[in-house]
């Protein structure tokens, strides 16, 4: 009797070789490096993008928001470059440099109006204030100018980069995967079948 027979299906399925299946995954594999760069390349895009804003006093948080969208969505992401890289990745120098003459001013303000307050009541009798400069002057010296610190997640930030996502480069890498696993497996029945 013969060995093939149509009733059989393995002998329909026979004839596919496994080296195909190793060819797609190479094609699938180099689709996905192309869309792991591209990721990456329009990642640095976005950064530049906060940085630009930041630098320009623009529209940060929009920048943020886009970049953030776009990093916890696509694979190969990730803002930190090498072991020695600041943590957290994304520091807004400008935003931080604002914030600190925000509240300084601020509090310039409060300790000038408190030694003001202060030395009226000190020399209440003086309308000419010659004596109350000298006491302002005194009082803001003691007193000094005190700043509280600037809170971290106001001008600084993190994302994290998904390691498998359902775009292009995460769905390639998964057909790459699968396309390896048939072909390895279609190659060991095909030793199996075999006489």
């Amino acid at each position: 009797m013969n060995a093939r027979s149509p009733h059989k299906p393995w002998n329909r399925i026979l004839p596919l070789r496994p080296w195909y299946f190793f060819v797609l995954a190479a094609l699938s594999l180099v689709v996905a490096v192309f869309a792991l760069r591209a990721n990456y390349t329009h990642m640095e895009t976005l950064r530049a993008a906060v940085y630009t804003a930041d630098q320009k006093n623009g529209d940060v948080q929009g920048a943020l928001n886009n970049l953030q969208h776009f990093v916890t969505a696509h694979m190969n992401t990730n803002l930190s470059k090498g072991n020695n890289s600041v943590y957290p990745p994304i520091q807004l120098k400008y935003t931080y440099d604002r914030l600190r003459e925000s509240e300084l001013s601020q509090s310039n303000s409060q300790v000038y109006t408190a030694a003001q307050a202060y030395c009226e009541q000190q020399n209440s009798t003086d309308f000419s204030g010659r004596n109350r400069v000298p006491c302002i002057e005194n009082y803001v010296e003691q007193h000094g100018v005190y700043q509280r610190p600037i809170p971290d997640s106001l001008y600084k930030f993190d994302f994290i980069s998904p390691t498998l996502s359902p775009d292009l480069a995460g769905m390639s890498l998964l057909l790459t995967v699968v396309f390896l696993l048939i072909g390895g497996g279609w190659l060991a029945v095909r030793r199996l079948l075999r006489p």
